[in-house]
């Protein structure tokens, strides 16, 4: 019989209250207890206080089954999050062997001093569990009182991560009756949240009630994603159903499903096609290259880039007409398709991708405001080239330009 498991989220940290670092443990952790089953009660962040956590305990302990801490575990006299829970569960601090033998050998194949404060992370609760860090030096603790598992986790992303994938998620599946759960994300591309809610009004209207839709915008897209909130028969193919009947609504706009990144969707094209592609990039500054560099054996596929940033660069590496650079600017429609085809020429490659724009937050003029973007895209069928303007700011508009110069390339290569 399946149990309804709430769990807390806790991170740790001053760095996080004063905003010098994002947390984004806790939204990574989230998605890994939604995608069991585990329905996420709250989350939020505390100071590097041993009162601030105690109460937090306090309040959890009883009402959920999970309780998961990040932060405050490494070796130095600010993290004392190991300290505030061997004291509040009433345990003593003893080296483990295991924990040492791995920290040794650690230091040991990086190159680095064992000292006497790395050495105390093999000091751990005796009223604990232990899970393995092996991608960092503090390892993970479990705990139990009341009916709810408390787990605490190192704060470093890269260590949290490792830990929830190879040690918490298969302890969490063990340790409780988990509900299965269904999602299917539908990830569309060019279309404001607004806009997509009225093109699907309809088909959303007549989905089952026992499916729930969420709208989960991103710069440059918007992912669908379809939830069984009650379990039938048929569930998952109810699902696959509905994600297909948006093909003829969304014409375009559907670039791939669940864990699909744009990147990997566009790399998989120019496989299917046997086809190579180059960047000249402007206002992007090198990020499409970036995401696409990102994926291993993007090698097979990528080519090169250029970042021609002024207009001697343009002119000189890429043939950009000197005389429309200084008449229309860099960011216009016969200068986008020079840098395009400039590059794929230089490269050698089927397909090329340019952008020129004004990212911000200053630099626009009343016919080119800021978010102004011209994309071009190249191919063996000709160029194209199309202007947009994205309502951001420079990090937001950068993205934006990405999604969408790659969606455009993902249509060519579509029809091609």
């Amino acid at each position: 019989m399946t149990q309804n498991i709430q769990a807390d989220i806790l991170t740790i940290g001053d760095e996080i209250l004063i905003g010098q670092i994002v947390d984004s443990n806790s939204a990574y952790i989230s998605r890994a207890l939604n995608r069991a089953g585990i329905r996420i009660r709250k989350k939020y962040s505390l100071g590097d206080s041993e009162t601030a956590i105690r109460e937090a305990l306090n309040e959890a302990i009883g009402k959920v089954s999970l309780l998961i801490f990040t932060g405050g575990l490494g070796p130095t006299k600010d993290d004392i999050t190991k300290i505030t829970l061997n004291n509040y569960f009433g345990g003593k601090l003893v080296k483990n062997e295991k924990v040492y033998t791995m920290l040794h050998d650690f230091f040991t194949l990086a190159g680095r001093e064992f000292s006497e404060a790395n050495q105390g992370q093999a000091l751990v609760p005796d009223v604990c569990a232990i899970l393995p860090n092996t991608r960092g030096t503090a390892p993970g603790m479990v705990f139990e009182k009341n009916g709810t598992v408390v787990i605490s986790l190192p704060g470093v992303p890269y260590e949290m991560e490792g830990l929830m994938e190879d040690e918490v998620m298969p302890f969490v599946e063990k340790r409780f009756q988990l509900p299965p759960v269904l999602h299917k994300t539908i990830l569309t591309q060019g279309l404001p949240e607004s806009v997509l809610m009225e093109r699907i009004k309809d088909w959303e209207n007549a989905l089952d009630s026992r499916v729930k839709l969420a709208y989960l915008p991103s710069p440059g897209l918007v992912r669908l994603r379809l939830t069984v909130i009650e379990n039938f028969e048929g569930a998952e193919n109810y699902l696959n159903q509905k994600a297909a009947e948006l093909h003829p609504i969304l014409p375009d706009r559907i670039y791939g499903y669940d864990t699909d990144t744009m990147e990997e969707v566009v790399m998989r094209l120019l496989q299917k096609n046997k086809a190579t592609v180059s960047f000249a990039e402007s206002c992007t500054g090198g990020y499409l290259a970036h995401r696409l560099t990102s994926i291993p054996g993007s090698s097979k596929v990528f080519n090169g880039s250029v970042v021609t940033y002024g207009y001697d660069a343009k002119s000189k590496i890429l043939g950009a007409s000197k005389e429309v650079l200084e008449k229309e600017g860099a960011v216009s429609e016969t200068i986008v398709i020079q840098m395009s085809e400039g590059v794929k020429k230089l490269y050698r490659s089927e397909y090329a991708i340019s952008t020129s724009g004004i990212a911000g937050p200053d630099g626009g003029t009343p016919d080119k405001p800021v978010g102004t973007v011209w994309i071009a895209v190249s191919g063996p069928g000709g160029t194209r080239a199309k202007k947009f303007r994205f309502m951001g700011n420079r990090t937001r508009n950068i993205q934006m330009t990405f999604m969408t110069g790659f969606n455009l390339l993902r249509l060519m290569l579509e029809e091609e």
